[in-house]
């Protein structure tokens, strides 16, 4: 599973961002990859949607498949590494954990919602 440790805060999330206002949600994943990461990616299929309450934001979360490109460092990311399963929780908290997690499940979307830290 592919991850960053963000250079504004340090911590490790799966990469992501916000969509430009004239891009679908599928090319907005394959944008903020390739900015935070190096990787090509081709979006297969929605995995879940998680909303953080305090906060009021959404967000909708892609398995992709990585066809091209290599990881390294970039202007938002100090790392990038590729994270088997059992690594996940380790190295982030339980609202992005979940989020690489549920992607490895079935095949209908999860619907989460959190307070910032923890899954309700």
């Amino acid at each position: 599973m592919l991850v960053i440790k963000r250079r504004d805060n340090g911590n490790w999330e799966p990469p992501g961002g916000v969509l430009e206002l004239d891009e679908t949600p599928e090319e907005g994943v394959v944008r903020e990859v390739l900015e935070e990461t190096g990787i090509h990616v081709e979006v297969e299929r929605l995995t879940g949607v998680y909303k953080n309450m305090a906060r009021g934001i959404i967000a909708l979360v892609f398995h992709c498949k990585p066809p091209g490109g290599e990881e390294q460092p970039t202007s938002e990311a100090t790392a990038v590494e590729w994270l088997a399963p059992k690594d996940i929780k380790d190295h982030m908290s339980e609202v992005y954990a979940i989020r690489l997690l549920d992607a490895k499940g079935n095949d209908q979307p999860y619907t989460r919602s959190h307070d910032g830290k923890n899954i309700h």
